[in-house]
């Protein structure tokens, strides 16, 4: 097999070179926005002006630099003596010479592709079903790329089956069988998920036969059917049907689209990070979700079997093998099932697929600690020949060497997802994976990885920063702490600014949801924190940006620390980070991709 990527040795030079810079830069990431004012961090970490921040990031960097320029290469832009941000120019140059793209590590979409396609070209099994009618956009541009990554997979290693983990609704699940012609096992711990997928496979395997008759009826009369075709489809239960110019049909059925994009309620309890939403394409802190719409994908509520009732674990039993004898006795579905179950790293798949034979390992866009844990059941696991991963996510990850996991509860999300290893002798966290970054201890710091799940793309391309949600709860904090001691609460303020019509309804919408007494403060003495802040907020924006910039070096760390575990892997035979996706339409864009060394001779 031809050799892609860097060797061990040279990747681990580029993570020290990354590395290097965040021990400097990581300080403004792992900055609390809720804390911006109570905080005073503009004067904290910033020695310019927010203007003077704010023009440069539409400015040409000028590459003849002053002596005195050039002395803040070797900080990046920081000062040597109060360590504060004193020239963005060397900063902006610096965060884009460490940011994935410039470290130049991940292997050309179509390089892989060649590599992988080293028999006859796989076909489609049932090229007469365009699953794209039934995602919305962004979705479909991730499946479609995926999918032909998978199938090649199998393809190469000579296997039929294959395990998405994480499967959700089943949109890249039910692609891959009906498409290609593989056996999926789409694994996910929520049944409203599996029941879901279950529906939306069946309904798209009836559109597959009412597509089927409509072509065939077009071959034989060379043209396609009118509106009584349209008709047809109507009365199949497929949802509504409109004819086009050309006469053919579309589906508009929003059952069977992705996720809708609408406003999510964000969580956030005072003074704390958050846990990320459920199900909406939403972020988790006030500045994610406002700075960067679909930066992660949607999570589902993952609860533990320690956490089950025994009535719950009962009936998912019942469910599972209720699709299992279905899927038996029912030649359409054979080739996708979708099951409900919590799986780990220490997981045995063949209780959970008693079926199972060789496969390849999949997950789009799998949750926090979810994605190292399926990198990890990769490499244990000998059933599996290869993997395709992207994760999202990534303030949900558990981090080994964080000292505060011994002061505070982390959520549950989190905590029951850490295994206990006999190898490791202690608890298997998220990051780092990699023994190199483990044997330095290294911390990252969850408002870094929540500042990792942003969209600089987007951003870049016009995304805008909107900044009033983040002032107006920055603000809130600043009125805690003068009327309410600092209150930190197990209450959450939520996403009251979607719902308020001004800064004095936000700020009693969110004391009502705090539960706290608004009666201290009149309107006036509301509106008052506002104007007394409100020439402050050109700060926030300019911090904010930041952060953003900061965004593709922290994701790129999480990234080559996963690709260095992978690569430090005996039964690892290659392994690459691939850019799978369009940044600007699916921020978290990169894969990894591996091959065990066991695959099955011809």
């Amino acid at each position: 097999m031809e050799c892609l990527g860097l060797s061990l040795p040279a990747l681990r030079r580029k993570i020290d070179d990354v590395q290097r810079f965040l021990a400097i830069a990581l300080r403004i990431a792992n900055a609390h926005t809720v804390d911006f004012y109570t905080g005073n961090i503009w004067d904290e970490f910033i020695g310019l002006t927010p203007e003077d921040v704010l023009s440069h990031f539409n400015d040409n960097i000028n590459p003849q630099q002053t002596t005195q320029e050039g002395n803040m290469r070797n900080s990046f832009g920081f000062s040597h003596d109060s360590g504060k941000l004193v020239h963005i120019g060397a900063f902006l140059e610096a965060a884009e010479a460490h940011s994935l793209p410039s470290l130049r590590i991940s292997v050309p979409f179509g390089k892989l592709v060649e590599m992988l396609n080293d028999t006859e070209r796989h076909t489609r099994w049932n090229a007469a079903l365009d699953t794209d009618d039934f995602m919305n956009c962004k979705k479909a541009h991730e499946v479609q790329a995926m999918s032909e990554v998978v199938a090649l997979l199998a393809q190469h290693c000579r296997v039929k089956q294959v395990i998405d983990v994480g499967s959700g609704k089943g949109y890249l699940s039910t692609h891959l069988s009906m498409l290609y012609g593989l056996q999926v096992f789409g694994i996910d711990s929520s049944s409203t998920n599996t029941h879901g997928a279950q529906e939306r496979s069946r309904k798209l395997k009836r559109h597959s036969r009412v597509n089927q008759k409509l072509k065939k009826d077009a071959k034989e009369s060379g043209r396609l059917a009118g509106a009584g075709k349209t008709e047809e489809h109507r009365e199949s239960g497929m949802g509504e049907f409109v004819a086009t110019e050309n006469n053919s049909t579309q589906l508009q059925d929003t059952q069977l689209s992705a996720v809708a994009e609408v406003p999510v309620d964000v969580s956030i309890q005072i003074g704390e990070p958050v846990e990320c939403a459920v199900e909406d394409e939403g972020m988790t802190d006030p500045f994610l979700s406002t700075l960067s719409l679909n930066a992660v994908e949607p999570i589902s509520g993952r609860i533990p079997p320690s956490q089950l009732s025994k009535e719950e674990r009962e009936r998912r039993m019942r469910e599972n093998l209720e699709k299992k004898s279905y899927n038996r006795d029912s030649s359409s579905s054979s080739l996708f099932l979708p099951l409900t179950s919590y799986v780990t790293a220490e997981t045995e798949l063949r209780e959970v697929i008693p079926e199972l034979r060789d496969a390849v390992m999949v997950g789009l866009h799998t949750c926090g600690d979810l994605a190292s844990s399926t990198l990890r059941m990769f490499v244990s696991k000998r059933e599996l020949h290869a993997i395709c991963s992207v994760g999202c996510c990534y303030h949900l990850l558990s981090e080994e060497f964080d000292q505060k996991r011994g002061h505070h509860t982390l959520p549950n999300l989190i905590t029951d997802q850490m295994q206990s290893s006999p190898e490791l002798g202690t608890e298997v966290c998220g990051f780092p994976m990699s023994q190199y970054l483990r044997d330095q201890n290294y911390f990252c710091g969850r408002n870094a990885r929540m500042s990792a799940c942003l969209a600089l793309e987007r951003v870049t391309v016009g995304g805008g920063l909107p900044v009033e949600s983040l002032f107006y709860r920055a603000v809130l904090h600043v009125i805690l702490q003068d009327h309410y001691g600092a209150h930190k609460s197990e209450k959450r303020v939520g996403n009251v600014y979607s719902k308020a019509s001004s800064f004095v309804d936000y700020i009693r919408r969110a004391l009502r949801k705090l539960e706290l007494d608004e009666s201290k403060l009149s309107d006036g003495d509301i509106q008052e924190y506002h104007d007394q802040y409100k020439h402050r907020i050109c700060e926030m924006l300019a911090f904010n940006r930041l952060k953003v910039t900061l965004a593709p070096c922290i994701e790129g760390l999480i990234l080559l620390d996963r690709l260095c575990y992978l690569k430090e892997q005996e039964n690892v035979s290659f392994c690459a980070l691939v850019q799978l996706f369009d940044p600007v339409k699916s921020p978290r864009c990169y894969g990894l991709v591996a091959l065990k060394t066991d695959i099955k001779s011809s």
